[in-house]
Order: C-alpha cells, then sequence, then structure tokens
C-alpha cells in the first residue's frame, strides 16, 4: 500500500515539471515577440517588435503603418500625417488613408484638399467644376461665377470744345461711372466706363483768361513773333551811318560855300537901233 502511494506521488511530481517547463518556454517566445514598454519599446509604442516596429500604441496616440523599401512598420503618433484621417475605437487609435485623388482628408468621404489636377467641392475632389461654377486654380477649389458690377453714372459734365467752355454754340459733354466688381474668368465683361454726347449751348464770348488751349497757344507764338520783330532793326536799303555830330556839321557848312562861291551866269541884252 506504502509502496503504491510512493509511485502516485513521483508521477504527479513528474506531471507538474512538465507542465511547468511549457509554460515556461511559451512565456519566453512571448516576451520575444512582444516586448512590453520597459523591455525596449521606444516612440509611443505599448508593444513592439524588432521586426514590424510597434504593435500597439500607448492610450491616445495613433497607430499607423509606414511602408520602409519593402516592408511595413507600425509607429505611433500624436496626430495622423498628411493624406491619412484619424479614428479613434475602445481598444486603438488608427489612421487611415484617404482616398487617391484626396491630399487631406476629413474622413474617407470628405476631403479638405486634393491632389493636382483636381478641384475641391463640397468634400470631392472632381475633375471638372459643375454647372454654374468654375475651377479656381490658386485655391483649386470650384468656386462660383462673379459678374462685373458698375456704380451708378455722375452727372453729366460740363459742355466743352476742343478744351473751352466759351466761343461756340455746339460742343460734347461727358459723364463716367467705376467698377465697383471686377469679373471672375467665366464673368460677364465690363461695360464702358465713360459715354460722350453732343450739346448745344448759347454763345458767349471768352472773357480773358477763358481762352482754351489752342487759343492760348496762338497768343504765346503771336508774343514770341513781336519779341523777335522788335530785337530785329529795320535797316532795308539803307547802310548804317558812321558819321559823329561835329563831321555831319562840317559838311553842311562845306555844302553852303560851294553855292556861295559858284559863278553867276551873265544874262546879255541886245538893243536894236
Amino acid at each position: 500500500m506504502h509502496l503504491r502511494l510512493i509511485s502516485w506521488f513521483f508521477i504527479i511530481l513528474n506531471f507538474m515539471e512538465y507542465i511547468g517547463s511549457q509554460n515556461a518556454s511559451r512565456g519566453r517566445r512571448q516576451r520575444r515577440m512582444h516586448p512590453n514598454v520597459s523591455q525596449g519599446c521606444q516612440g509611443g509604442c505599448a508593444t513592439c517588435s524588432d521586426y514590424n516596429g510597434c504593435l500597439s500604441c500607448k492610450p491616445r496616440l495613433f497607430f499607423v503603418l509606414e511602408r520602409i523599401g519593402m516592408k511595413q512598420i507600425g509607429v505611433c503618433l500624436s496626430s495622423c500625417p498628411s493624406g491619412y484621417y484619424g479614428t479613434r475605437y475602445p481598444d486603438i487609435n488608427k489612421c487611415t488613408k484617404c482616398k487617391a485623388d484626396c491630399d487631406t482628408c476629413f474622413n474617407k468621404n470628405f476631403c479638405t484638399k486634393c491632389k493636382s489636377g483636381f478641384y475641391l467641392h463640397l468634400g470631392k475632389c472632381l475633375d471638372n467644376c459643375p454647372e454654374g461654377l468654375e475651377a479656381n486654380n490658386h485655391t483649386m477649389e470650384c468656386v462660383s461665377i462673379v459678374h462685373c458690377e458698375a456704380s451708378e453714372w455722375s452727372p453729366w459734365g460740363p459742355c466743352t470744345k476742343k478744351g473751352k467752355t466759351c466761343g461756340f454754340k455746339r460742343g460734347t459733354e461727358t459723364r463716367v461711372r467705376e467698377i465697383t466688381q471686377h469679373p471672375s474668368a467665366k464673368g460677364n465683361l465690363c461695360p464702358p466706363t465713360s459715354e460722350t454726347r453732343k450739346c448745344t449751348v448759347q454763345r458767349k464770348k471768352c472773357q480773358k483768361g477763358e481762352r482754351g488751349k489752342k487759343g492760348r497757344e496762338r497768343k504765346r507764338k503771336k508774343l514770341n513773333k513781336e519779341e523777335n520783330k522788335d530785337a530785329i532793326p529795320d535797316n532795308k536799303g539803307l547802310e548804317p551811318s558812321r558819321e559823329t555830330p561835329e563831321q555831319r556839321e562840317n559838311k553842311q557848312q562845306q555844302k553852303k560855300r560851294k553855292v556861295q562861291d559858284k559863278p553867276q551866269k551873265s544874262v546879255s541884252v541886245s538893243t536894236v537901233h
């Protein structure tokens, strides 16, 4: 009886040693594949492996797979990179890639910026904008078409002719307006900003200083001509006199002496006997 009990005791002891050795080997494999933070994980990882990087993240961090060459490794980030959107779940916070035509997105159905060649409209990336909209190549969005707008006409200006407001009966008058909204690429073009029409006024004589531009030009030319005329002496057909007053007086006295010394003609009277 005692021998039988002893044999059962050794059998149970060996079985317990076998179970312990199996649990120890399983624990070593798990620690080698999924070491915890205290065993070397970095960059916000909660669990990681040497080959795959992060396997899970610390609370509030997002898990995302990054491609390096031919393999992907897990990383943990505080926010998702461009081209991804974040989704929070009870067990994991994950970054998911946006659609192929999205550069950035809010979720898989709503883009916030499109890639080159696409235009954003209501969260969608389109090749061409819908009817009634036009593409803005600066923002790469579909925007409303803007038409030109102008202010009201100003009052008609004074009736003028060749820059004058007097000395005529028929002339022209002008009014203007300003552009208050410039059009977009497909918008209606702007109308003329000035308008001129013929006008008739009662003729009045121009007062001094009211001459127009041409009148002032003619007056200036006339004054210049008179000044040039006064500057040139009129000696046509005459030689300039170089005699002094004494020479002229001597000359006159010589003429008087010649007259006095001239012999008088004798008059012969014949007498008939």
